[in-house]
């Protein structure tokens, strides 16, 4: 293995790897105030096909980010309202989104483009930090990426330091504890929670974005293609922490780009085994083979006054 291909290895990990980043922000809040978001492989693929056709209409691929993050609140609140003030399981209603995202979105897109059309969609341009990009070798590779992915960086960090060290971030954690302390300290359990999605709803549109408008430049039918639910399995196997998930995205990303790269390695492995070594991983960190997983107490438990 040479530097070069080494470089186009990291940099194609990165870039798998920011979909499952952006998402696994929004998931992380949700499940850390109690509510496990199962739908957000739906959110992903709503927002990625609003997005796609709103810059594909308009010309503009910044307008179809937007388009896409605010077009996906009514599935973020109809999550919200059927898990927090339903007290639906969570589990069941997250998996009836995603099937009606996929449908719906499927249905749609025939009715414009066709069954067998794929159109050519406006994409968000590429940026390199500063410096960064004139590296020899990796400058190029790895650092060239969609802004999208430098923005979720930020939104990350702030999402870190709004958890840490905020009455905002306290109360999330806490209502993911014991929402009844919460509830009795005059804090709404129902406020925070609906936020809670809402912001997980918005950062899946973003992830999907990423993919349609920033990487692909189209849109496909079933395009997240599962990576909802690796999300969910990154946040698993970092044990509901921020650091240790976005590591686990990065893996995630790197094992599905061993998918397209270990042929120019030169190395011989079966094309199926590539294709379900992500789920094998994922497979590990919900099995709890990696160590001790500690989820929020409240986690997926309905809250009623």
């Amino acid at each position: 293995m040479n530097a070069e291909l080494f470089a186009v290895f990291a940099g194609s990990s990165i870039r798998l790897a920011a979909p499952m980043l952006l998402a696994s922000t929004g998931e992380l809040v949700s499940e850390r105030a109690g509510v496990l978001n199962m739908s957000v492989e739906g959110m992903m693929l709503t927002g990625a096909f609003i997005g796609a056709m709103a810059s594909w209409w308009t010309g503009n691929p910044a307008i179809g980010l937007l388009c896409g993050m605010l077009g996906v609140l009514p599935v973020a609140l109809l999550q919200a309202f059927l898990s927090v003030t339903l007290r639906a399981n969570q589990v069941v209603t997250g998996i009836g989104i995603n099937i009606l995202a996929l449908g719906g979105t499927t249905l749609v897109y025939r009715e414009i483009f066709g069954s067998r059309s794929e159109a050519a969609i406006p994409g968000l341009a590429r940026w390199s930090p500063p410096g960064l990009g004139q590296l020899p070798l990796i400058g190029d590779a790895v650092f060239h990426q969609v802004w999208l992915l430098y923005a979720g960086l930020l939104v990350l960090a702030a999402t870190a330091w709004t958890m840490r060290h905020t009455a905002l971030g306290i109360a999330l954690h806490a209502v993911g504890v014991s929402p009844r302390a919460v509830d009795q300290s005059g804090v709404s359990v129902v406020k925070l929670r609906y936020g809670a999605v809402l912001f997980s709803g918005v950062m899946s549109a973003a992830a999907g974005c990423f993919i349609s408008i920033g990487d692909i430049h189209t849109f496909t039918e079933g395009l997240t293609n599962g990576t909802g639910y690796l999300v969910i399995a990154a946040i698993i196997f970092g044990n509901w922490k921020i650091g240790r998930t976005a590591l686990a995205c990065l893996l995630f990303g790197a094992a599905t780009a061993m998918q397209f790269q270990l042929q120019m390695f030169g190395l011989h492995v079966p094309t199926a085994l590539l294709v379900m070594l992500p789920y094998l991983l994922a497979l590990i960190a919900v099995a709890g083979l990696i160590g001790r997983q500690t989820a929020p107490p409240s986690l997926t438990r309905p809250f009623s006054r």
